[in-house]
Order: structure tokens, then sequence, then C-alpha cells
């Protein structure tokens, strides 16, 4: 692959990606027809947002014709950490993007990385390698006003330049803002965006931002000036079935080996995160230890979130978010005190009797309030604005690396002995899967439902003699108990509002029987009688790996069940572009 700006995930590992990089590709293209909104690419940290927009960009860069006057020009920009002097901002952002517009129409991707161009010979050398627009020569122009300092507000002028060149010349640029949430900082004794409103409002220049704290995005852009300017695109964590894809990626390329039946377990104990998929089976090679079985699994993960790769990942994230702050030792303390709380509430008055223990003098609620607030700006607590509460942000993985983080750097634990107890604590927890082959047969059907949204799919692979309407799914949850006792549990519910779907998976070696089919009738009556008139349609499917028997058969035929085979469903997932099963008894 050519790089205009080189990516950070390996190609061997890169994992579900595509909707998004198609998305912003398309759209990117789209621009040209006047049609794009500037977007925002909105998700968790460490989703692959940067790793996306920088695939797209290369993509632009190298696969449009140079000679094409309806060319979408790609601008990248990452706001630095300390955004704190207005000149040397515009200076940087001016010159970057001259750069990215040079090295476009040039076809050469090396002007990006050269070092000898500066603000002092840049525009001569640009004039003498590209014709000159009437727009473009302005940015040259910002760029000896910048130097001379004959402007009273160079950061307004800087962010509103691209605008400026593409309306002057209607030609198209799109430019892609990382760490956008870095404008919004408290160390920022300037304000962008307010100057930003007229740039992302272009059709002829969209902004595709992104960054990597989700509440200053949302104050950024949801609020004053910006609100309603930006289309969202949300990204979420892997599905299971992806990250299952990953873990079998990134098994091959660490050269380490991985029973399949383990993927979808280890994908559902990082969230789907991709980096603390990668983090635990990088930590089993440094290891040695063979993730086979959930208690080798939390020993790794064990290991990781209290001195490894996650460790160190959101340690550093932590710390760089706190040396923002003032008073750095209270703000330890509440984040490290929040943590602690096993409650859905966090109890800010309990944060206040600890501190006075730990610090010997009363903390005032509001100023504990005010530093919680700030911490759930950079996704550290998640608060409840309009309830005025705090609770936990949703991320187990951080809790846990939030407490020992906390045992370690805030009370002054040893690392390793921290490292021990939670090790000990994590290979006492319970295996939470009796049949992992049927989890992971759940976790294909699933992506077979997501897959194939709104879509026809043939009867044969449902043993049904008619086709099959997908509806349009607002959630698939897994493992949903109805109602306390055995049998309560469905291992798949689907809503699409109206219309319900539940599924059971059964991974044996003989032919399921009777009484497995009458307990998913049961199942189903128990959800029409909880959703009454809310519930239109409801669809029962049964995956069987081996069949069914003839009594079992007979029920489903009489209640219009589906249901599926190793076979089917192996068909359906190739039919689904997914990969077959894995061939485990």
């Amino acid at each position: 692959m050519q790089f205009a700006i080189k990516t950070l995930v390996p190609d061997e590992i890169y994992t579900d990606r595509k909707e998004f990089l198609n998305y912003f590709y398309e759209a990117a293209l789209k621009a040209a027809t006047r049609r794009t909104r500037s977007i925002v690419l909105l998700g968790q940290r460490r989703m692959g947002k940067t790793e996306i927009f920088k695939r797209v960009v290369n993509r632009l860069f190298f696969e449009q014709d140079l000679k094409n006057p309806n060319a979408v020009i790609p601008v990248y920009y990452k706001f630095p950490d300390d955004i704190s002097d207005s000149w040397k901002f515009a200076m940087e952002y001016v010159e970057n993007f001259i750069k990215w517009y040079l090295a476009f129409k040039m076809g050469d991707s090396d002007i990006l990385l050269d070092k000898s161009l500066n603000a002092d010979n840049l525009p001569d050398f640009v004039r003498s390698h590209i014709n000159m627009t009437k727009g473009f020569e302005q940015s040259l122009n910002l760029l000896d006003s910048l130097q001379s300092k004959g402007i009273v507000f160079p950061e307004k002028e800087a962010v509103n330049l691209p605008r400026l060149v593409s309306d002057r010349d209607d030609s198209t640029i799109v430019m892609f803002l990382d760490e956008i949430q870095n404008l919004h900082l408290p160390q920022c004794n300037f304000r962008l965006v307010g100057h930003m409103q007229d740039a992302v409002e272009s059709r002829t220049c969209p902004h595709f931002v992104t960054g990597s704290a989700m509440t200053i995005l949302y104050d950024i852009l949801a609020k004053g000036s910006l609100y309603g300017r930006f289309r969202d695109k949300p990204i979420k964590q892997f599905t299971d079935y992806y990250g299952s894809e990953l873990v079998r990626k990134s098994s091959k390329f660490n050269n380490v080996k991985i029973p399949d039946i383990m993927a979808p377990v280890i994908s559902e104990r990082c969230g789907g995160n991709p980096f603390y998929i990668n983090a635990v089976i990088e930590q089993s090679v440094e290891q040695e230890i063979e993730l086979d079985s959930e208690m080798a699994l939390n020993e790794i993960l064990a290991i990781d979130l209290s001195s490894g790769f996650i460790y160190q990942e959101l340690r550093e994230q932590i710390i760089k978010w706190i040396e923002r702050l003032n008073d750095h030792n209270i703000t330890k303390w509440i984040l490290y005190l929040a943590a602690l709380d096993e409650e859905e509430r966090i109890d800010v008055k309990r944060i206040q009797k600890e501190l006075k223990k730990q610090e010997g003098s009363d903390v005032d609620i509001e100023k504990i309030r005010e530093v919680m607030v700030r911490l759930s700006q950079g996704d550290l607590i998640d608060y409840k604005s309009f309830g005025g509460w705090f609770t936990h942000v949703n991320d187990p993985i951080l809790q846990d690396f939030l407490r020992a983080w906390g045992k370690i750097e805030v009370a002054g634990k040893k690392q390793t002995h921290v490292t021990e107890e939670i090790v000990l604590k994590y290979k006492s927890l319970n295996r939470k899967y009796k049949n992992y082959q049927g989890y992971l047969a759940e976790v294909f059907m699933i992506q077979i439902l997501w897959n194939n949204q709104n879509k026809e799919l043939d009867g044969k692979y449902f043993n049904y003699p008619e086709i099959i309407k997908m509806p349009r799914f607002i959630y698939i949850d897994q493992r949903v108990r109805l109602e306390s006792g055995k049998g309560k549990e469905i291992d798949i519910f689907a809503s699409a509002g109206l219309n319900i779907w539940i599924a059971e998976s059964k991974w044996k070696k003989d032919p399921v029987g009777k009484d497995v089919v009458e307990n998913l009738i049961w199942q189903g009556n128990l959800i029409k009688k909880k959703r009454g008139e809310d519930l239109k349609n409801l669809t029962l499917w049964l995956f069987a790996s081996n069949g069914v028997t003839e009594d079992a058969k007979k029920i489903m035929a009489e209640n219009g069940i589906l249901w599926s085979t190793k076979e089917n469903l192996n068909a359906l997932l190739i039919d689904s572009g997914l990969r077959k099963l894995p061939d485990i008894e």
C-alpha cells in the first residue's frame, strides 16, 4: 500500500472497519457534487478512528486521477496536545494545508515529509512546481502575513483558509481533523471553536473530524456555534464475530496458537475493544501462557492491566489528562476513590470523607464535583449533567485499571504486590461459559442477523418453505434472562421494535429433542405476554449443529419455527459474506 500518511495497524491484522472506510471515502468523493456535509466520527478511545481517517486519506491521495478537475484534495491535520500560542498554531495549520495541497497536485507524497521546506522557501517552491489559482494564491499571501504578524486574529484566518481556497476556485477540499478535543482544553488560552463555524459549513470544503474524548467532542459540536453543523457517524466496539476475527488474525501475526472456541470469549472479555484484544494476545506471547481457557485469559488480563501494555497505554492517557488540570494530587485521589465505588452512582460525600483521611484537610463538595466534571471530559468518569450525578464509564477493564493504577501511584503500594493481588482475584473468577461451542455459534448467528438486515433470505437455510424477510434490528442482546431458574435464559434476543427474533444455540453430537423446542416455544410465549400489543411478529430460530429428532421437527413445522444445522448455517454464513464455523466438535 502507498502512504501519504503512515498507518499504525498492520494490514495483516486490520479488521472490520470496511463500513467506515467506504463511508468516508464515498462522502469525500461526493463532496465534488456539493452533497456532503461536515461529519464527526464519534466513539470511545482506541476504536480505530485515527486509523480510519489515515486509510481514507491515503485512498483519496493515490486512487484519484490527478488530471481530473473534480478530484477531491484531502488534507490531514492532527491538533497538538498543547495549543497555547495562536501565532504558532496558525503558522503550523497553514503550512500543513499548503504542503498537502501541493503534494496532491504534484502527486508526490514525499513533499509532506520534506523538512527542507519551510515558511521561508515554501512560496517560491510552490509557484515553481504547480499552476497557481486565484484561490490557492491566498494561502501564500496568508503565510506571508503570518510571518509579518500583520493579522488581528491569526487563528481565525488559518482555520478558514481551506474554505477560502475551495470557494474562490470552486474546487473541492476535504479536511480530516484528528484530536479535535484539543481545541477545548483548559490550557488553550484562545478559542478556536467559534472561528470554525463558517469553515465547517462549506459544501466545497467539508470537515471530517474525530478525537479521543467523546464528552469534549460533544461539548464542542453539540453546543454553541457548531451546533447542528456536523452529521455524526458513531463507531462502536467490535461485535464478537469481528472481535474473534481480530483474535484469529492477531494470533497468526504474533505466531501464537489460540483455540477457535476461545476467540469469541477473548473478544467478549475485552469488550470488543481492538486495543485490549491485541494487548492480551501480545501479553500471552510475552508471558508464554497459552490462551486456552478462561482462567488463562483472566490471568493475562490481570497482568496486563496492572503492569503490561494496557497499563502503560491507559496510564499515559490519564497522566496527560491530569496534568492539564490544577491540583494534581487531589485530582488523582478523587479519580482513584471514584473508581473504588461499587455502586452505580458514585458517592461524592464518601470521596470527601476519604479525602480528609488521606490529605488531612476538608475539601469542599463543590470543589470535588468540579474536579469530577473535568475528569468526565476526559471520559474517565461519566457525568449525567441533567441529573447532576456521576457514574462509571462503561468499560470494565478501564475500571479495573483505575483501581490498580490508584493503588500503585496514588496510595503508594508496590506494583508487584498489586499485580499479584489482581492475578489472584482474576484467577478465582468462576468460569462464565459452560459450552464454548454453543457460545461460538451464537456469535456467528448474531453476525448473520446484523449482516442481513432489510434483506430477503432463502428459506432453505432455515428448513422453511418460504422466503424470510429480515427486519432492521435496533439491538441484539446475548444471554438474556427472562426469569430466574433453569431454561429461562434466551441465547439471542434481537429487537426490531414491533418485530422480535429469539434464537437458541445447541452444539451437540446428537440431534436435539423436543424438550429444547418446547422450551423455546415457552420462552416465546413469555415474550408475547410481556410485550402485549407492542409485539407484531415473533420469530423463533434454533441452531442444532447435528439436526433435530423427528418429534422436534414435527413440533417446529406446526409452530413455524426456523431451524438450522451446522451445514445450513455454514451455507448462510458464506452467503452473508462471512466465514464458516470452525471445524470443531
